[in-house]
């Protein structure tokens, strides 16, 4: 039997790239929604810029 987690699934896309009007970088990954409950901030490399950029969480 599968055990019920407080795990959720989010979506982080680059800041940076939004801004400038280029493609955004995104990652998925998991989150505790209980533990965490406000939204993801971390830095990720983005590859269309080529450089490390602060990625944050969208509404999925």
């Amino acid at each position: 039997m599968a055990k019920k987690t407080d795990r959720i699934v989010v979506t982080l896309e680059c800041t940076e790239a939004r801004g400038l009007g280029k493609t955004p970088s995104r990652y998925v990954t998991r989150k505790n929604k209980k533990n965490t409950t406000q939204k993801l901030e971390l830095k990720k490399y983005n590859r269309y810029l080529k450089k490390v950029t602060v990625h944050k969480e969208v509404k999925s």
